[in-house]
């Protein structure tokens, strides 16, 4: 089930309605022309049986199976549809991702970027999924390639209320668990701030699993989160929430820290494409970055058709 939306959501079911809006009219704007069909697919094929998930349709559910074990759990029916490509959004969960600035947060345009992808491939007919890990690179949660809207609604919620899965091995660095959830060539954009010190190696990982597949990064520009208010102490106080360190700079230091995030997502970005994997920035900017967000996805879509 979805949990209704509260005033604490990232992303509610209405402005996820109003980015559904905004990519179906550019995404329609964008396709027109002489392009190959985007509805492919020999139909559903049946692949198993599991338990059942929150965001599962009541019309898979085994009841015949279910009723074996009293119904608890409920088990669901699973099956795949052929498509021209599967989309899994890998999101950064990290606690530095709740921070910001103005009332704004990094993790509001994650969240929104991971709700504008996964709509974008609605429209396709394409399966979404979605993949979460913390700092430390670990996997937090999971949900499986899927078609549909609901689906894509319940990734946002996985998202934004920081939902913990438990894996079958324990845990495990997301590398691997994009590996493990992937069947077949996919499109694998990677949303992060990228303000990690050992972002280069994790590149460098994601390089190897595009020879497979389709990996690109959408990098959240963090800017704003750095713009710290004018203070008259000459030194602050200041606390990292993923490793519990506290360090003292002074206010020159501060009002940089801003432009050396700056400079360091630059930095990677030049990186990446040296490693051969493309980069889009997305910002709090909604337009603005739904825009940059629908027609880059498209582009690579269509490309993929051909």
């Amino acid at each position: 089930m979805i949990a209704p939306p509260s005033a604490s959501d990232l992303v509610n079911l209405r402005e996820i309605a109003e980015i559904e809006i905004f990519v179906l009219k550019r995404m329609k704007e964008l396709t027109l022309g002489d392009h190959a069909s985007v509805y492919k697919g020999a139909g559903f094929h049946f692949v198993g049986t599991r338990d059942w998930e929150p965001g599962d349709r009541s019309s898979s559910i085994d009841w015949a199976q279910s009723s074996l074990n009293n119904f608890s759990p409920l088990v669901t029916r699973e099956f795949e549809q052929d498509s021209n490509a599967a989309i899994v959004a890998v999101a950064d969960a990290s606690l530095s991702t709740r921070c910001g600035a103005h009332g704004a947060t990094i993790e509001t345009a994650i969240a929104r970027a991971v709700a504008a992808v996964g709509l974008s491939a609605v429209f396709f007919q394409d399966q979404f999924g979605l993949l979460t890990f913390d700092d430390k690179f670990e996997q937090l949660a999971a949900a499986r390639p899927r078609i549909g809207r609901s689906h894509v609604i319940y990734c946002v919620g996985l998202y934004q209320h920081r939902t913990v899965t438990d894996t079958p091995s324990g845990p495990r660095d997301v590398v691997t668990a994009i590996e493990g959830h992937l069947r077949r060539a996919a499109v694998v954009p990677v949303i992060s701030d990228f303000l990690f010190s050992n972002a280069k190696p994790f590149i460098d990982e994601l390089a190897l699993v595009d020879a497979v597949h389709d990996v690109f990064l959408m990098m959240a520009d963090v800017r704003f989160a750095y713009e710290m208010p004018r203070v008259s102490d000459g030194w602050i106080e200041a606390y990292d929430v993923e490793n519990g360190r506290a360090g003292v700079f002074s206010r020159r230091e501060m009002n940089r820290l801003g432009r050396r995030a700056s400079e360091w997502q630059n930095e990677v970005e030049r990186y990446a494409r040296d490693a051969g994997i493309d980069v889009v920035r997305v910002g709090l900017d909604r337009w603005e970055m739904e825009t940059a967000l629908v027609e880059f996805t498209a582009e690579r879509r269509l490309r993929k058709m051909k």
